[in-house]
């Protein structure tokens, strides 16, 4: 038997379909400019035919067609795609780390400057030299503490600077250890409402949405992978897994108190972490920064105490106690042994080798009366037991009195090379020699070791101090162009990817302006359906049967 009323049944699904396909693009719109939204559908499907009942056939040839249904909004969403915008996200990340650090090693350096380490390193050097030419003059003495002190300072400068970078990013990366410990936490309480709701029949797709802006951004700081499981997304790092289903696996230790887990730096070790932001902090401090901290400290300390060799000029007259370390004629000195007068007056060029600036000064004597040996040259600060860029200093002694700048090589000598000594019996000193200070200012274009432990670390192993520092300067220069390059060839990757994803899952405000004349003009039409049919009724309720009344 027919139904009577089956029309307005059919134009009333048709209004509740086309009224959510409006809502949906209502919706689509709204959410336009939203980061991570992903276009919504909605799945219209025609209702299940109505089959007039029959002793053995249909009552009526055909079916009957019952209108229209919707059984689910759905997502455009392509889950390569998801998975090529993550794996080149973390190289991304990585790689903007790595640029950004570099770039700040730059500024640190502040090379090529006028202001710079390597100029007051060259001020240095002249004022050795202006003071080779007027060794008593006390102005250029005067000058030459000055540089003295602030080349040592732009070092200290400098190497407090790489330490704060380096605190830094230890701060940076507990930053980051709360933030990945946050995300995770928040996938695994989406992973649970998800599966709640979409338990239910219906489609999470707003929560599945904001799920995949939490691994997007997740896979920007460490590299993951994630695959979608009946219980949800089981994230994973290399082999350990972070995430599955409604539970943490794994947390990140973050340093402060009461946290708990796994370091990165374990996960680097074992190579699950191996891309992303954080690989590129632990990667730029284990390797340019403490590299460059490296080299400054291998110059520094070559230039306090590394070995070299020099020629004393015939006519010197060796300090009574040779400086700790110089080897002369294949023997090696300590401070504490007494040289002989015979033994102290050179009577030809003598070779020796010294330990740095220090040993050189320490072979001079001071304007002082009765004269002394020089003292070193460079002093470490207070609790220093190793040389350092950061803790290097100018001898006190020389900070009190310049005096004290040894530059002369000679105390006065008979036609014997016997000493000569006054009435106090005390040693009179030849004040215009310049044989230390030019020596000194010679060590400048003197080749040296600087890695005698041969730990394999320094940009260069024999030179001169200029050559080592421009080599350090262009290392990084290097290092830094070649960061600058891959973060733009990675920006442009994951651009491009990105954009791919926008075209499928993005919305088209033109597509959905269409979509919903569409839809309006199907609601339009089935209202009126709806009215022809109520009209129909109206007729056989109100208008048959009526004759003859």
């Amino acid at each position: 038997m027919r139904s009577t009323f089956s029309g307005i049944e059919i134009s009333k699904r048709a209004l509740f379909s086309q009224q959510v396909a409006l809502q949906t693009t209502g919706h689509n719109i709204a959410n336009a400019n939203t980061i991570g939204y992903t276009r919504q559908t909605v799945n219209l499907v025609a209702s299940d035919p109505y089959t007039a009942a029959g002793m053995n056939r249909d009552a009526v040839p055909g079916q009957i067609g019952q209108g229209v249904e919707f059984d689910s909004i759905n997502r455009i969403r392509e889950s390569f795609l998801d998975q090529q915008f993550r794996h080149e996200n973390k190289d991304l990340g990585s790689w903007n780390v790595r640029k950004d650090i570099l770039e700040k090693l730059e500024a640190i350096t502040n090379e090529p400057s006028d202001t710079g380490n390597r100029q007051v390193i060259e001020n240095f050097w002249k004022s050795w030299q202006v003071v080779s030419m007027e060794p008593e003059n006390t102005t250029a003495r005067a000058a030459l503490k000055e540089d003295s002190l602030a080349m040592t300072e732009s070092l200290n400068h400098t190497a407090t600077q790489l330490s704060q970078l380096r605190n830094d990013i230890g701060e940076n990366l507990r930053m980051k250890a709360n933030e990945v410990n946050s995300t995770l936490s928040q996938v695994a309480r989406l992973n649970n409402e998800i599966f709640r709701v979409e338990g239910l029949g219906n489609k999470a797709n707003d929560l599945r949405d904001q799920r995949d802006v939490l691994v997007d951004n997740l896979s920007k700081i460490i590299n993951v992978t994630v695959e979608d499981s009946s219980g949800g997304y089981n994230v994973k790092m290399g082999s350990t897994s972070l995430v599955t289903g409604i539970s943490v696996d794994t947390t990140f230790d973050s340093g402060e108190a009461g946290s708990s887990g796994i370091t990165f730096e374990s996960a680097v070790q074992s190579g699950d972490l191996n891309s992303g932001e954080v690989y590129g902090m632990i990667y730029s401090r284990d390797n340019y920064l403490t590299s460059y901290e490296f080299q400054l400290n291998a110059m520094v300390k070559s230039l306090m105490e590394g070995e070299v060799e020099i020629t004393m000029p015939a006519g010197s007259v060796l300090p009574r106690n040779l400086p700790e370390g110089t080897v002369m004629n294949g023997k090696t000195y300590t401070a504490s042994e007494v040289l002989p007068d015979s033994a102290r007056v050179l009577t030809s060029d003598q070779k020796m080798t010294v330990k740095g600036l220090n040993g050189i000064h320490q072979l001079g004597y001071t304007l002082s009366d009765p004269p002394k040996s020089g003292v070193p040259f460079f002093t470490l600060k207070d609790g220093a037991t190793v040389a350092t860029a950061g803790n290097i200093t100018i001898n006190p002694d020389i900070l009190a009195n310049i005096g004290n700048i040894a530059t002369s090589s000679r105390v006065l000598t008979d036609s014997s090379n016997n000493i000569v000594k006054n009435a106090n019996g005390n040693e009179i000193l030849v004040k215009g020699n310049n044989a230390i200070s030019l020596i000194t200012a010679g060590l400048r274009d003197k080749k040296f070791d600087f890695d005698p432990s041969s730990t394999g670390i320094p940009i260069l192993k024999n030179g001169t101090f200029d050559e080592f520092f421009r080599a350090i300067v262009g290392q990084l220069g290097v290092q830094t162009q070649e960061a600058d390059r891959q973060s733009t060839n990675s920006s442009a990757l994951v651009e491009q990817v990105d954009s791919r994803r926008q075209g499928v899952s993005g919305v088209s405000l033109d597509e959905e302006m269409s979509n919903m004349i569409k839809f309006q003009h199907a609601y339009s039409a089935a209202a009126r359906i709806m009215t022809t049919y109520d009209e129909m009724l109206d007729k056989i309720i109100n208008g048959m049967g009526t004759v003859g009344r």
